[in-house]
């Protein structure tokens, strides 16, 4: 892999504690969600931040794709669902729900799309093999 861009964040007290990018721009408290034990929702979680990562990530290369392809459609949402639970040898596992809406096509355009937007994406190929991703898509 030829490197393109580096970045690095520093946790401290892991899911209890504080995520901060070597930048400054990212200094947020973590804990965790009210559904692994933690006190409520009010604050970030690191599944919530893969998510957000994720959904970024995955919405950018579907519009490197819908360039490439040159075709023409709305604004694009990808919204990333991410799960965390334990695998089959005592350990934790993620998994992956990614909805893209792309407004002004067909559904098979849109689901053809997603799925090229799948095999470009850094995080998708980060997790291929690794988790389940599940896509869905519509056009609205």
């Amino acid at each position: 892999m030829k490197t393109m861009y580096t970045t690095k964040a520093t946790a401290t007290g892991g899911r209890n504690g504080q995520v901060r990018s070597e930048n400054g721009v990212l200094a947020i408290d973590v804990r965790h969600p009210k559904a692994l034990g933690g006190a409520n929702e009010d604050y970030a979680n690191p599944e919530m931040l893969f998510a957000a990562g994720y959904s970024a990530c995955f919405d950018s290369a579907l519009n490197l794709v819908i360039k490439k392809e040159n075709i023409q459609t709305g604004e694009t949402t990808v919204t990333a669902k991410v799960s965390i639970g334990q695998n089959d040898a005592g350990g934790f596992g993620l998994a992956a729900e990614l909805h893209a809406n792309i407004p002004g096509v067909t559904i098979e355009v849109a689901q053809s799309l997603i799925e090229k937007a799948h095999q470009v994406c850094p995080y998708s190929n980060a997790t291929r093999g690794n988790m389940p991703v599940e896509l869905t898509v519509s056009n609205n």
